[in-house]
């Protein structure tokens, strides 16, 4: 096969249709009609002397020979995008574009509302489109439908490029009028009621088992390590919620401090340094490959990084 008798656009088609797994919606997102598409899907088959994606029960799927070249084709595009990308075309005070983010409410409490003060200054222009983590699945993020995603992680595919936000410890809120706070030892700790609020990574997810530990996260992985475990009464996946439900005379909640200070003024919860050492959090933002040399995201997510350094009193990076 002579390089010259490949249309470039071709591999545009084949990346679409690799991503969509569907003719239609692979048009859609290229803005061609369905017939345009189905004529680019015969003519790569010509190309490669391949079927490429083939009709099943499950919809489209694709060849062991489409599967080979869906990762080249992506890197070959991505070196295109980023060789014919002008430097510097992104103006953030005259731009006008909708980012796609999602984060756990934890980093849409503590981070994001600084980061909109920034933007309403620096580009009046811009609108984020904030999204939970049940919303989102890895494959979301690598296909570029989202910008960036802001959480904790467990694991995340090694092809994602991640940076470190900040570091959090833990505090716990609870009613001033819970018993437990007569003697805040380990011990009534132990025989408090518990919320457990935790969402990582993405995706949507499935009920909690009480005695799986390595999944209940920081808080019960600390407990686990020294022999204990506590009596958690609610499962919550929002961070929001499971404050609220501190103000009840009989729970405790044992959450990022960060998230925990946000309940300061409020004179129906009081926060208390938990009883046992928990290894602090990590939050970090994510990105797919494809959105590594977008200026915009470039943009915005330098902003976001220099602010969760300053709120985490350091100097902005150059």
């Amino acid at each position: 096969m002579k390089v010259n008798r490949i249309d470039l656009n071709l591999l545009v088609y084949l990346d679409a249709l690799l991503r969509e797994r569907n003719v239609t919606q692979a048009a859609n997102q290229l803005n061609l009609s369905q017939p345009a598409m189905s004529n680019g899907l015969r003519r790569l088959r010509e190309l490669f002397d391949d079927p490429l994606l083939v009709r099943t029960s499950e919809g489209m799927t694709p060849t062991e020979r489409a599967l080979e070249l869906e990762p080249m084709v992506r890197e070959v595009l991505g070196k295109i995008d980023h060789a014919v990308q002008p430097r510097g075309d992104f103006d953030p005070a005259e731009a006008h574009r909708v980012f796609r983010i999602m984060a756990s409410d934890y980093a849409e409490s503590t981070l994001l509302p600084s980061v909109l003060g920034k933007l309403r200054t620096q580009a009046p222009g811009l609108t984020l489109d904030i999204m939970t983590p049940s919303d989102v699945s890895f494959l979301d993020v690598e296909r570029g439908k989202v910008d960036m995603v802001i959480n904790r992680f467990d694991s995340m595919p090694q092809s994602f490029h991640q940076i470190h936000l900040w570091n959090d410890s833990f505090t716990c809120v609870l009613s001033p009028n819970n018993p437990v706070l007569k003697k805040f030892t380990l011990e009534n700790y132990l025989k408090a009621n518990h919320v457990w609020v935790s969402k990582t990574g993405m995706g949507v997810g499935v009920g909690v088992d009480p005695d799986d530990v390595q999944r209940l996260g920081w808080v019960d992985l600390a407990l686990n390590k020294i022999g204990k475990k506590r009596q958690i009464r609610v499962f919550t996946r929002h961070y929001q919620a499971a404050m609220t439900l501190a103000e009840q005379n009989d729970l405790i909640v044992t959450l990022p401090t960060r998230a925990a200070q946000l309940k300061l003024n409020n004179p129906r919860v009081v926060l208390r340094e938990p009883p046992l050492d928990i290894p602090p959090l990590e939050l970090k933002m994510a990105w797919s490959p494809l959105l590594q040399h977008n200026p915009g995201n470039k943009w915005l997510r330098k902003l976001i990084a220099d602010t969760a350094r300053e709120l985490d009193g350091l100097e902005a990076t150059p």
